[in-house]
């Protein structure tokens, strides 16, 4: 179990457990949190029917949460979704499939947003399905 000790990782830390209490509200099963490899770490892996999700989490706090996306927010942070990240993820992703034996299966790759209200840990999450 990592051990979170800066304000922006205590901040991931809060938007990937509502990332996950939002995905299992909405009928996945998270199979595995935070697989993490030497190239790259996958917060989420969930499967949903029979497709397998890998998730990115993307979180960010706010004083308020009133009418909060990606687009009013002014800082957006699936901006920190840059290309050497996505290269990480996606090996990261191709190593689980292989190393799991699932190179046959059905799955996509997707990018969690997390609104966080900093003083209530409330927050809100907008789901991006098959970002890659």
């Amino acid at each position: 179990m990592k051990t979170f000790t800066s304000k922006t990782q205590k901040i991931g830390e809060i938007g990937e457990k509502l990332a996950k209490t939002f995905l299992m509200k909405h009928g996945y099963r998270v199979i595995e949190s935070n697989y993490t490899q030497k190239f790259g770490e996958i917060d989420i892996i969930a499967k949903k029917g029979s497709i397998w999700h890998f998730v990115e989490v993307k979180s960010v706090s706010r004083v308020t949460l009133d009418d909060v996306s990606s687009e009013t927010s002014g800082f957006r942070p699936e901006e920190n979704m840059h290309p050497k990240k996505i290269e990480r993820f996606t090996k990261a992703v191709q190593y689980y499939l292989m190393t799991h034996n699932l190179d046959d299966v059905d799955y996509q790759i997707d990018l969690a947003l997390v609104y966080i209200k900093t003083a209530s840990k409330q927050g809100k999450v907008v789901l991006m399905e098959s970002v890659v």
